[in-house]
């Protein structure tokens, strides 16, 4: 393979300082021992090594040297806090500095009550160095407090910015003459102190600067009949709207003028990703959730994506606190419980749609924050074969909004509709010509295989498409978390090589040591799984070098169990980085891990940064703490040969009938979506199917970060087809014919004869097959296989004959239709119960409905669901056994 990578030229630059990291005593609090003197290693802290020294004894020695200097800032309400300051304010004001100039504030405020308030509004203060971290208050001509805000650094020297947290208390007074008064942080100290305590304080002088606020306004949200799409990722989700010049009638100017509003346009909702030194601003926001408060069961606080991921990193993931991941997973079983316990040991009961609700919630409130309008309508994008429970589930857990359904597009979908929107844009169509697509979605945790035949007619007053649908197959077992996974698998057997042996002696071609050539042709003669047999091995012997199956350490102490789980998380985080470098950028060749301050003038090279190095390794009977960085370089076609096969076998199940049949060259577009089908394998797997001309692989270069333009892709079509159904340029008919079901279901006679039941890849609508019991039975067994004749699931029907119902057949048909027909019904004999076993067109599984006879009379019994895939996925990469 030719490899059309630039080279990576780092600039010549003086090796830089060494960063001071400084630590609060709340951060120190929530860590390990073995953290707390990890530090002191990292910061050079002599006192925290050379003497054996308690938990507090370090963290006392840590706030010695790198103590953070903390602000009081007020950020929840309190009741009668306002009063407290006004009275403060009218007995303490006494002292106005001079203004010479040097402080500068915004010449329009907009405010919104309940509303969270930070940078993205760019409400900037410049103070001249006269001000620190602190709080403001907002004040009318008669000293009546309106508004407590903060005021927070910005990465430039002198530059601040006002915030606020979301529920912060605005009041509306008669009198609008307003101004902000800023304080010293001695004085801002005594009024956050003023605020939150009851008792009484003691007389002071308080220093202020006054500043008047030319043009406040207050504003309270307004509904919009915009709607916010949702793409709900197993790794990572993303939300936006299509916004015109009147989705709200008073647009923000603020909001416009900064960019976080662009009218007659699509918006995305940016995320804070505070995992790093410097906040960025990311258009994706992993899908996890971590407990951080669980002292009051009814009013659970929590912390979603980067804030969840900014904690696991803090703690070294070995914190206490639950973190949740793979959400999008609990789709069939989002009513069952969970147990989460916070960093200070609290632990609660909550069901998993509650954890789901307040995750998309807070989704919807980033999105009207930025927006600055309430939204009512949310479009959920969802798997194909899954629509209808994600619309049922949503619908359960978020009641008080509309949650789109008639025509609601799937993933894959929403993809080819963009698609066709762009050939519209573009002239790039033929009149009433029918074009055959495939659709191949590789996301975080799953990747599906859609068919499609469309027609664009451009009629008198709109654009007419005609689109045929029908969801071919599916894997809900590979997706991007595979690759990252087989990157830790490799990365664990090359460092446990490298500390066992003090070198690397370990290189891919010895793991898996088939040409990359040969790969594909060993796959179709050998299988999968002989291509990794020897890697497989290595990576079970480098378990007892590197343990990361932190699981089977329950019943060890807590600090080999924590030094377990930090070793899979460390790992799985690196993991992410590296694959996301090299998948990102064209010009990364080799990647390598080391501290931020170190620098390095090699070309090519990439250096992911790390803050500090967490493994543990097993020595003797013990664990060894490894704190230097590995002298380690990956590069991108080792990366490229260990996940080669993975992506092949994905691509062949999904594609060699097709090529077999000689259908696959009726398709005139082969379209790859998803974030994980960026890699270069994914077309080189294609090509051996279908011509590279045919396949629609467009990746914008991306620079500085941000998320692959892969991954928008099925957030832009669903805005733009939300967007034209409302304004009416495009007509779409959208008809999704029912799917072939990669599935058989089975069950045994009483003699011990199988009997299929639903045969594998038949039409949903198309299939249905009985087996008797008598009438008193109490469970009946069903086998679900997979095209492969392996078992998958058991399913028991547990038979209710209390639940029995007299009816005729007349009220069955009206219920079932063809499903249960009446020659079935009429077979069935006097203390016989028949069971009907049929597919459903609108959901992934089948239904099961019990018909008995008794003295002549029919009796219809409880129907029951079963999902296909219970957990949309059977792999559980974060169950502590990998």
């Amino acid at each position: 393979m030719v490899y059309s990578y630039k080279i990576y030229n780092k600039p010549q630059k003086e090796e830089r300082e060494r960063a001071t990291v400084l630590y609060t005593r709340d951060e120190l609090q929530e860590m390990t021992t073995f953290q707390l003197r990890n530090i002191c290693y990292k910061e050079r802290l002599v006192d925290g090594l050379a003497h054996s020294l308690d938990r507090e004894g370090l963290i006392r020695t840590i706030l010695k040297y790198r103590s953070a200097d903390t602000s009081l800032l007020i950020r929840s309400p309190k009741p009668g806090g306002i009063e407290r300051l006004e009275s403060a304010l009218h007995k303490y004001l006494k002292t106005q500095l001079p203004d010479d100039g040097s402080i500068r504030v915004p010449a329009k405020i907009l405010l919104y009550p309940g509303l969270r308030m930070d940078k993205l509004e760019q409400y900037r203060v410049e103070t001249g160095g006269q001000l620190g971290e602190s709080n403001v208050l907002l004040v009318n001509g008669q000293l009546e407090i309106c508004a407590i805000l903060n005021l927070e650094k910005d990465g430039q020297e002198g530059v601040y910015y006002l915030t606020a947290e979301k529920g912060h208390e605005i009041r509306r007074t008669p009198n609008k003459q307003y101004s902000l008064l800023f304080f010293r942080k001695q004085d801002s100290e005594y009024l956050y102190k003023t605020y939150y305590e009851d008792i009484p304080m003691p007389p002071v002088n308080l220093h202020y600067h006054k500043l008047a606020v030319p043009d406040l306004e207050i504003r309270d949200l307004e509904q919009t009949s915009a709607v916010l799409a949702i793409d709900f990722g197993t790794s990572n989700t993303t939300a936006g709207a299509y916004l015109d010049s009147r989705y709200v009638s008073n647009v923000c100017s603020n909001a416009v003028l900064n960019g976080l509003v662009k009218l007659g346009s699509i918006n995305y909702v940016l995320f804070p990703d505070r995992t790093h030194k410097a906040v960025r601003w990311i258009e994706a926001l992993p899908t996890m959730v971590s407990a951080a408060d669980c002292s009051n069961p009814e009013e659970i606080r929590y912390d979603f994506g980067y804030d969840a991921m900014k904690y696991m990193k803090k703690n070294g993931y070995s914190g206490t606190a639950s973190v949740c991941h793979g959400m999008k997973r609990w789709v069939n079983n989002y009513c069952k419980i969970e147990e989460l316990t916070d960093g200070q040991g609290y632990s609660v009961s909550v069901k998993r749609g509650d954890i789901l609700r307040a995750y998309l919630l807070y989704v919807v409130e980033m999105a009207e924050q930025q927006f600055k309008c309430r939204f009512k309508s949310l479009h959920i994008s969802s798997p194909v074969k899954m629509k209808t429970q994600f619309a049922e589930m949503f619908k359960d857990i978020l009641p008080e909004y509309d949650i789109q359904e008639n025509q609601v597009l799937d993933e894959g979908m929403s993809v080819l509709f963009n698609t066709i929107a762009e050939q519209i844009d573009r002239g790039s169509y033929l009149e009433d010509e029918e074009y055959k697509a495939l659709v191949i979605d590789c996301g975080g945790g799953t990747t599906d295989l859609s068919s499609c035949r469309f027609r664009i007619t451009n009629s008198a007053i709109s654009y007419k498409i005609d689109i045929q649908t029908t969801y071919e197959n599916g894997d809900t077992n590979f997706g991007g978390n595979n690759i990252t996974y087989r990157i830790v698998q490799y990365m664990k057997i090359v460092f446990a090589d490298y500390y066992r042996n003090g070198r690397l002696t370990t290189d891919i071609d010895s793991l898996i040591d088939i040409p990359g050539n040969d790969i594909f042709r060993y796959v179709d003669e050998h299988g999968v799984d002989a291509v990794y047999d020897r890697f497989e091995a290595c990576y079970r012997e480098a378990e007892e070098v590197i343990p990361t199956r932190f699981t089977a350490y329950e019943n060890r102490t807590r600090d080999e169990y924590q030094r377990v789980k930090s070793n899979f998380y460390f790992l799985w985080e690196i993991a992410e980085e590296m694959k996301k470098e090299f998948y990102r950028k064209t010009g990364i060749l080799r990647n390598r891990f080391q501290l931020d301050s170190e620098n390095k003038q090699e070309q090519d090279l990439k250096i992911t940064a790390v803050d500090r190095w967490y493994l543990s390794i097993i020595e003797g009977s013990g664990f060894r703490a490894v704190y230097d960085f590995p002298d380690v370089v990956f590069n991108i076609k080792e990366i490229n040969h260990l996940i080669k096969a993975d992506i092949y076998e994905t691509v062949r199940k999904f594609l060699d009938e097709f090529y077999r049949t000689g259908k696959l060259q009726e398709y005139s577009i082969i379209k790859l979506t998803g974030q994980s089908c960026r890699i270069d394998v994914f077309r080189e797997a294609l090509k051996e199917f279908v011509p590279g001309r045919s396949i629609e692989f467009k990746q914008k270069t991306e620079e500085d970060f941000t998320v692959p333009d892969l991954k928008l892709a099925c957030l832009r079509g669903a805005i733009r087809y939300l967007s034209a159904k409302k304004t009416g340029t495009i007509e779409a008919s959208i008809t999704n014919h029912d799917p072939a079901v990669p599935y058989s279901v089975s069950a045994y006679t009483h003699m011990k004869e199988e009997i299929v039941l639903i045969s594998s890849y038949e039409r949903l609508n198309r299939i249905y097959g009985t087996i008797s019991r008598p009438i008193g039975v109490a469970e009946v067994e069903f086998y679900l296989k997979g095209n492969d004749g392996k078992l998958r699931h058991r399913y028991v029907y547990h038979n209710e004959e209390h639940a029995l119902t007299n009816v005729l057949y007349q009220d069955i048909y009206a219920m079932y239709g063809n499903k249960i027909p009446q020659d079935d019904t009429d077979s069935i004999m006097n203390g016989e119960m028949k069971f009907f076993v049929f597919a459903s067109e609108n959901n992934w599984g089948f239904h099961v409905v019990p018909v008995a006879r008794q003295e002549e009379q029919l009796y219809l019994g409880r129907k029951k669901f079963y999902a296909f895939e219970n957990d949309l996925s059977e792999l559980d990469f974060f169950d502590g056994w990998k």
